[in-house]
């Protein structure tokens, strides 16, 4: 019969199959309510079955309007540094990490030039509104715009 973990990863392993994009996004309350659980047990889930080690991206925004975004991804030799990258990116980046990610990025021929510019532009046009949390908002953005790069590349 299985675990509730194990449901849950059926759950989103389908809705992954059946996604057109191979990537989707998921309120944790709306997924706890579906199996009548704690959000902590979709974290769970998450934490043990969907890691990158296993091919699964993971990027979590709590609050109000937080979502989850699961993506499968094929890591190819040029994209293994960009999942490294991922992975270093913490709850906060400043601007010199950001540039230094960038440059990586396109050392590794994972992003175009023009890709970063883009992924710089927009982070620095959001952060510019905000008072507070630049470094967190910044974060949250390039980890966001990079998952996309490389789901386009997948």
């Amino acid at each position: 019969m299985g675990t509730l973990a194990d449901h849950i990863e059926a759950y989103i392993k389908k809705m992954l199959r059946e996604s057109q994009t191979n990537s989707i996004e998921l309120s944790r309350a709306q997924l706890a309510d579906v199996f009548s659980c704690v959000p902590s047990q979709i974290n769970y889930v998450l934490t043990t079955r969907f890691s990158l080690e296993r091919g699964y991206l993971v990027e979590s925004r709590r609050g109000g309007g937080g979502y989850i975004r699961v993506g499968h991804v094929h890591v190819g030799n040029r994209l293994n540094h960009a999942v490294h990258l991922l992975q270093s990116i913490g709850p906060e980046l400043d601007e010199k990490q950001m540039e230094n990610i960038l440059a990586r990025l396109q050392d590794h021929q994972v992003i175009s030039r023009r890709e970063g510019q883009i992924i710089r532009g927009i982070t620095q046009q959001e952060v510019g509104t905000v008072t507070e949390g630049k470094d967190i908002l910044r974060a949250s953005l390039v980890r966001a715009l990079i998952f996309f790069i490389i789901k386009l590349e997948t």
